[in-house]
């Protein structure tokens, strides 16, 4: 199911679908690193935590990246609340008990955000609408974010593969 228009027609809802971008890089970050801390002691790794940081890294920098476009948009904000509920019925119906180890939820993760931003940039480009942001910067910032998904999930790709 995508939560993404066919096409992006306004301010409005451009900012609306970053908005699920910026709670989508939280989500996905934080479930990751709970998902690590319940781990035994005997069951954490370098490698994997090395991973966790630099995707917790990397989703800061992603939030800060979509923000910013936000910023630029002639539109209202929606409540941050409303935002998290529709990331959690959109994206969240697994939890991290339904992976087997840390590193099949953060594969999943990645793949749901690289498919979210993937989609997203289908319906910029798709849509005629004027932005009060540059339409090139948008879809630049955007393609920028969905390589560094498609990077995540090959390096967790690579993790797990080099663990079997």
């Amino acid at each position: 199911m995508s939560s993404v228009a066919a096409r992006v027609d306004s301010d409005d809802q451009l900012a609306r679908l970053l908005q699920i971008g910026v709670v989508l890089e939280e989500v996905v970050e934080a479930r990751a690193h709970r998902h690590y801390q319940s781990l035994p002691a005997d069951e954490r790794d370098d490698a994997i935590e090395s991973l966790l940081e630099e995707a917790s890294d990397e989703s800061a920098d992603h939030r800060r990246e979509l923000e910013a476009l936000i910023d630029g948009l002639d539109a209202e904000s929606i409540p941050f609340e409303d935002v998290k509920a529709l990331v959690a019925e959109s994206y969240g119906q697994t939890g991290p008990e339904d992976f087997d180890g840390v590193l099949y939820d953060q594969l999943h993760g990645e793949e749901t955000a690289y498919k979210f931003y993937d989609d997203l940039i289908d319906a910029v480009e798709s849509s005629s609408a004027a932005f009060s942001v540059d339409r090139k910067e948008v879809l630049e910032t955007l393609r920028e974010i969905r390589e560094a998904e498609a990077e995540g999930v090959e390096e967790v790709a690579k993790l797990m593969e080099d663990r079997a």
